[in-house]
């Protein structure tokens, strides 16, 4: 099964290593590569199920890679760092990263953030169709649309797109996104949510122009608009 191969991009020979053995102690298949310019053949020909990559890697960066990445796979992408300022915990987000991991970390960190992502992505629940207006979304196929149209959407994305139309016009705090949204309880960094939503908010308006679909309450959190106002 796809979800079971794991590509682990990490030039750091020791931290692949542990990282390769706890997962694949785990059940997983595991690959490596040490630099960024052999990622993107690499997930062309394979198709993984998951990749953690390194930001600090030799040829292409972290950065660079996701950007391309994102351009034709929604595979989910777990960053790898050991820069701790917002702004790059903040720009891998809105690359189109769905979590993100900070040295030094535990193996066993790393390997419940990996089972979190996979159970989120790959889960199949009996189909049922979530709609607001002009959005509607499928949770067998896992499909969005707007007005017709289908988004692309990362795994994080979808997740935060099924909450609020689960609950149309109810005010959800960030904390109970990020619980949502990443499945385990997040310690640290809150506002990781903000980049996701703009993110939607973003390919949401490629097709409802001047519309306001996902509102921010002040001092509270985030709200989809269904049968309200919605001009911006």
């Amino acid at each position: 099964m796809v979800d079971r191969d794991i590509l682990i991009v990490e030039d750091e020979a020791k931290i692949a290593e542990v990282l390769k053995d706890y997962l694949v102690n785990a059940g997983y298949r595991v690959s490596c590569l040490d630099s960024g310019d052999a990622v993107v053949p690499f997930v062309r020909q394979n198709r993984p199920g998951l990749i953690l990559l390194d930001i600090m890697i030799p040829g292409k960066d972290g950065m660079e890679v996701c950007r391309e990445l994102r351009r034709f796979t929604d595979v989910p992408v777990i960053m790898i760092t050991a820069r701790v300022e917002e702004v790059d915990r903040l720009l891998g987000l809105e690359l189109g990263a769905d979590d993100y991991i900070c040295k030094p970390f535990s193996p066993r960190e790393v390997l419940a953030r990996v089972k979190a992502v996979l159970r989120r992505v790959y889960a199949q629940p009996a189909d049922k169709i979530l709609a607001a207006g002009e959005i509607s979304l499928s949770q067998e196929t896992r499909r969005v649309l707007v007005s017709g149209q289908e988004l692309r959407l990362t795994a994080c994305e979808y997740n935060l797109m099924e909450a609020l139309l689960s609950h149309p016009n109810r005010i959800f705090s960030r904390n109970e996104l990020i619980s949502i949204v990443q499945g385990y309880d997040f310690e640290g960094y809150d506002r990781t949510i903000d980049s996701h939503v703009k993110n939607l908010r973003k390919k949401i308006a490629v097709h409802l122009p001047g519309k306001e679909i996902i509102s921010t309450v002040y001092g509270m959190g985030y709200r989809l608009n269904a049968g309200r106002d919605e001009q911006a």
